[in-house]
Parts: C-alpha cells; sequence; structure tokens
C-alpha cells in the first residue's frame, strides 16, 4: 500500500526539472523527484547521526575511514566470488 500523496507546487531551475522529466520514465517526474527528495531526507538524517557520534566520540579519522571502506571492498568481493563459485 503507498503512502497517500498531495500536489505541491514547487520551483527549480528549468534546466533542472528537464534533465529530472528526461530522466524520469515511465514513473514520472512527480515520482523521480520525490525519490530525490527522499534521497537527501536520508542523507540529512544520517549527517545528524554522524554528528551525534562525532561530539560524543570524537571525529572520524580518515584512516578509519578507509579502513571501513576496505571492508567493504573485502565484503563484496567475498560476495561476488561467492556468487560466481554458486553458478
Amino acid at each position: 500500500m503507498s503512502e497517500p500523496t498531495q500536489k505541491y507546487s514547487i520551483t527549480m531551475p528549468r534546466d533542472i526539472a528537464e534533465a529530472a522529466r528526461a530522466r524520469s520514465g515511465p514513473s514520472g517526474l512527480s515520482s523521480y523527484v520525490a525519490a530525490a527528495v527522499a534521497r537527501q531526507i536520508e542523507r540529512d538524517n544520517l549527517n545528524d547521526l554522524i554528528q551525534v557520534a562525532e561530539a560524543e566520540h570524537g571525529a572520524i579519522t580518515e584512516k578509519e575511514v578507509q579502513a571501513l571502506r576496505d571492508q567493504l571492498h573485502q565484503a563484496r568481493e567475498q560476495q561476488r566470488q561467492s556468487g560466481a563459485d554458486a553458478a
């Protein structure tokens, strides 16, 4: 079941609106814009969580970020290999 919708009027630069309309496909511009706004809200919420965590535990270093990226890369590689082995 989908959420109830309401019609809004927004203003945006013409080039952005035209690019969004061109990419929106069959779902339409409204769905495309709603998905973009939802992603931005997720990013904003994540940034809020990061700020709270850094205030409590200190700033995250670039070394820590790189270590986590490396772990993610290794996990993805293991998943890819597991999928290839299963095929």
